[in-house]
């Protein structure tokens, strides 16, 4: 009987050590954004045109992750672009989560409301910031709906490349990113253990199949895509976005050179995506403990386009300026067990993703565009204003030297911070 105490320690190290007292959660909410009358669809700078019908609902779609002491939310946004602007306002009304680990991107659909405020030639804005307002608080809701869902989970991470016709580069049409990187979280225990929380999707395109002069409002193909998923595996459904900037679009290419502009369009090429993202996450090993890491840092990019510095400065959203008139946002950088996750506050263009991926220490570098801001394109130095190819989105980008502070401001941060948990190597 005097080795009972002995014996029953022995056993408490052993289920220690086994790794019994996992402590990786995750939560997953969504909310409805579809502007009821409909509004007016911005598919960039320029005055929004009428919305007749929909096509889909806008989401916003949440996860929330935690292990360690580490809570982080990631949130994705039917919309061209979300800035920080509105972002922040989400943030302060979010409990339980630091603002800094609050990532928010957009999936860039072509055929949503106005989240910009971009100013007319007069400095008037037609973005209805009633709903911008509501849908700040939406965001606020999700995140918050997904913290108080959060249930003991395993995490599956895969990255492989997505096969069949989904996107390309319109300006050279094999100069894109085809990896599809995904992040599945499941049940870890109980009567629903192995079923599935949220499936995030992250590929690099354009949901511009629709686009903004057809008088749809519509999610594009990334409705489908979440449809598909839901459908098939079962829970939440996200779609975030990569380096898709000048032009990873979707490929709608038809023989004899027109283009399938269409639903249904949206929904081959999102069914298409979805597929190919469960395909890719199926035979992943599933990770019962994975650690969860951020470090965030505010960064700030010279603005040299005459065009960005009017939207910046007149817009009623009151972007973060510094003193000397630069463009203030967030970088993320996420270990998420053996995925590593950059932000990017733009559409950087393929070069700058593929460069960025080979630096990162892992077999999974996700990177999330359009994410805690959407700053225009983000070219490198050499390709700014070089080629007349380039001239639109050298004009709708912050300046020369944007994709320069970005990339270095991305490998400072990947230097400075530990690199993610191998799959299959635990976290203690």
């Amino acid at each position: 009987m005097k080795k009972a105490p002995f014996v029953f320690l022995l056993l408490l190290l052993t289920v220690q050590f086994n790794g019994y007292t996992q402590n990786f959660r995750a939560g997953a909410a969504v909310r409805v954004i579809t502007p009821d009358p409909l509004l007016p669809v911005s598919g960039g700078i320029g005055t929004p045109r009428p919305s007749k019908e929909k096509k889909g609902d806008l989401f916003v779609r949440a996860l929330v992750l935690e292990n360690g002491g580490t809570r982080i939310a990631i949130v994705g946004i039917d919309n061209l672009g979300w800035p920080s602007a509105l972002g922040n306002q989400s943030r302060a009304l979010v409990k339980g989560i630091a603002p800094e680990n609050i990532l928010i991107g957009a999936t860039h659909t072509h055929s949503g409301p106005d989240a910009y405020g971009f100013p007319d030639e007069q400095g008037k804005s037609l973005a209805d910031l009633k709903y911008l307002n509501w849908c700040v608080k939406q965001v606020a809701e999700a995140i918050n709906e997904a913290v108080a869902k959060l249930e003991p989970a395993a995490l599956k991470v895969a990255m492989g490349e997505a096969k069949g016709k989904i996107a390309y580069n319109y300006y050279a049409p094999e100069l894109y990113d085809p990896r599809c990187g995904v992040l599945q979280a499941v049940v870890r225990e109980g009567t629903r253990k192995g079923k599935t929380i949220a499936t995030l999707v992250n590929y690099a395109v354009h949901p511009e199949v629709i686009g903004a002069g057809r008088g749809i409002l519509s999610p594009d193909l990334c409705g489908p895509l979440y449809d598909r998923i839901e459908k098939q595996a079962g829970g939440v459904a996200m779609f975030m976005n990569g380096a898709q900037g000048g032009m990873v679009t979707a490929d709608t290419r038809r023989e004899g050179g027109t283009e399938a502009n269409t639903w249904e369009e949206c929904i081959r090429i999102g069914e298409l995506l979805a597929d190919e993202a469960l395909r890719i996450v199926s035979d992943a090993e599933v990770l019962p403990d994975p650690a969860v890491y951020n470090s965030a840092r505010k960064i700030e990019f010279p603005i040299e386009s005459d065009i960005m510095k009017y939207i910046l400065k007149n817009s009623p959203l009151k972007y973060e300026m510094s003193t000397t008139d630069k463009a203030v946002t967030q970088l993320n950088l996420l270990n998420i067990g053996p995925a590593q996750i950059l932000t990017i506050p733009g559409e950087a263009l393929p070069n700058i993703g593929y460069y960025l991926k080979r630096n990162m220490p892992t077999r999974y570098p996700f990177l999330f565009g359009l994410t805690n801001d959407a700053f225009g394109y983000m070219l490198t130095k050499v390709d700014y204003n070089s080629f007349k190819r380039y001239d639109y989105i050298s004009k709708t980008s912050l300046g020369e030297m944007t994709g320069e502070v970005y990339m270095e401001q991305a490998l400072k941060i990947i230097r400075e911070s530990p690199a993610p948990v191998p799959a299959g190597i635990s976290k203690k």
